[in-house]
């Protein structure tokens, strides 16, 4: 089973504290899951921690949360080496891709290696879901604003760009998201900017911006553009995008 289209889920969240467990699948993870139209058995997901070096004990984590939710959980690992003999092949057969936050620069160049940035382009278009969460949200834009190089943040330009747009996390949470975001569209090092509070997602079919999801009550999403001012210099202009409560 595959999704109809090519989709992306791109989020800013997918985690809780669990009822018996420390980490617990929230409701984003699940849409990834009604997004591939898994029915019948247990849908399977395989989980990149690259952002964050592969921690497996974080991994064992997660074995607990799909235990819980009833899903076939796999890890691809790339640290030291690859953990599956044929990765392409590994990836068609699941049914969501989720990744992992930490570092998006970090990510992007060990994906390159293993050459994960052409590879992805073939089961994105196979039907496979892609999603997740932080970097693992903006891997599949054009690029985004990170922390990958320290404290102060900075633009990341080198993305997968299966999507056509950039991309801003925790716009609501970390202070410095919104205006950096603001100012390189203005100064037009980012292009057009699609933004998550924390505990939404933005769903793409295709190219196209199909909605935004919550697992966060009263949270958005938001589209930044920029537009010609008073004076020569472009503006950010902002735009909300009401998310649909998935609780």
């Amino acid at each position: 089973m595959a999704a109809d289209q090519p989709t992306i889920l791109a989020t800013s969240g997918g985690f809780k504290a669990g009822a018996r467990s420390r980490i617990a699948f929230n409701h984003l993870v699940h849409h990834a899951v009604e997004l591939s139209g898994a029915t019948g058995r247990a849908p399977r997901l395989t989980h990149l921690g690259t952002a964050g070096g592969d921690q497996r004990w974080f991994q064992a984590e997660l074995d607990e949360a799909a235990r819980t939710a009833g899903y076939d959980l796999s890890h691809l690992n790339l640290f030291t080496m690859p953990n599956v003999s044929d990765i392409e092949e590994h990836l068609l057969g699941q049914d969501v891709v989720w990744v992992g936050g930490g570092s998006v620069a970090n990510l992007l160049a060990v994906w390159r290696v293993h050459g994960l940035d052409t590879i992805f382009r073939r089961v994105w278009q196979a039907g496979v879901v892609l999603a997740g969460v932080s970097a693992g949200s903006i891997c599949w834009f054009r690029g985004g604003t990170t922390d990958s190089f320290g404290p102060d943040l900075r633009p990341v330009t080198n993305g997968l760009a299966l999507l056509p747009y950039d991309n801003g996390v925790h716009y609501d949470s970390e202070p410095q998201r919104r205006p950096l975001v603001h100012r390189l569209v203005a100064d037009g090092i980012l292009g057009e900017t699609h933004c998550t509070d924390d505990g939404v997602g933005l769903v793409y079919h295709g190219i196209q911006l199909a909605g935004a999801v919550s697992e966060t009550e009263g949270k958005l999403a938001y589209r930044v553009t920029a537009q010609a001012g008073d004076g020569p210099e472009a503006i950010a202009v902002e735009e909300p995008i009401e998310a649909r409560f998935l609780g």
